[in-house]
């Protein structure tokens, strides 16, 4: 099970400096780990970045989903993180294994030298660098994060595992090719003008997105509809409705069964979270919190 969200390069365009823009993403961050949130991406909307654009949404997103203990040491100084004692901490809860008595956690660690004998030092916030064997037929170098699971702290019981670091995930990626992964899940727009979401639909959609699911938000004054050009109509509900028996039926689907390459056609749902809302506007961090809170029910 995969849960993906995806945010615009433009989401912080309202923003009126460093400091504002960067709690905003705080709080998009924040949003994604409480809800367990696998993979945060930021795709490109170029025409609604203002003063702040993709390479700052990604750097500050990603430097929030980054453990407290290895910053300083992955990130050192950039102009992006000049505000980013604003961000709130984030205090994931550890990945544990099957060993007993919840030990084995999972860790990020930060490769700080190579030996010759097979053998790494790893910073991985514990007291002292660690120093471990690498897996046969995996390579790695200086400066790489690495994933270690802790059996033992007192006396220290870590090895380096080829699995992918514990956490939020976050890069940048086309919507299109977000939409088309193979683990996309149930594909999501989040959208004032789309179907209102009631109890009846929640309690046909949340079977689905227990499997994972892709959930796509707009920008301040840019929806989704603004972005992929769709005039909001067409996405209003349906006369042939979602229903968790569609599952190859989506208004994306051509005869043949292929996807569309269009982006907007390929949702399998535009979902309003927040009906009847009390404020003219809905914030992206709000949507957020209000989405994810719905699909997060079991």
């Amino acid at each position: 099970m995969t849960r993906t969200v995806l945010v615009p390069s433009s989401l912080v365009r309202e923003s009126r400096d460093k400091r504002e823009a960067t709690r905003k993403l705080g709080y998009v961050a924040r949003a994604a780990t409480v809800f367990r949130i696998d993979r945060l991406l930021v795709f490109p909307d170029r025409e609604g970045e203002r003063r702040w654009d993709d390479g700052f949404v990604r750097t500050v997103l990603a430097y929030a989903a980054t453990p407290p203990y290895l910053r300083k040491e992955a990130w050192g100084r950039r102009e992006e993180l000049e505000c980013v004692g604003v961000l709130p901490p984030l205090r994931a809860v550890a990945q544990t294994g099957s060993e007993s008595d919840g030990s084995g956690s999972l860790r990020q660690g930060i490769v700080t030298e190579v030996g010759p004998d097979g053998r790494v030092r790893v910073n991985c916030g514990l007291q002292h660098p660690a120093s471990l064997l690498v897996p046969p037929g995996m390579a790695v170098e200086e400066g790489e994060r690495v994933t270690i699971r802790v059996s033992s702290r007192r006396p220290l019981r870590a090895r380096i595992v080829d699995e992918s670091p514990p956490g939020l995930s976050v890069w940048a990626e086309e919507l299109e090719t977000a939409l088309s992964r193979d683990d996309a899940g149930v594909r999501i727009a989040a959208s004032r003008h789309g179907e209102e979401l009631d109890a009846t639909r929640l309690g046909e959609l949340a079977p689905r997105v227990r499997d994972g699911f892709t959930a796509v938000f707009g920008s301040p004054e840019r929806g989704l509809p603004e972005i992929l050009g769709v005039h909001p109509p067409r996405v209003d509900p349906r006369d042939e409705q979602w229903s968790p028996e569609s599952d190859h039926e989506s208004p994306g689907d051509a005869p043949d069964g292929t996807r569309s390459h269009e982006p907007a056609a390929r949702f399998d749902l535009w979902l309003n979270t927040v009906p009847h809302q009390g404020s003219e506007v809905v914030r992206t961090e709000e949507a957020l919190f209000a989405t994810l809170a719905c699909l997060n029910l079991r």
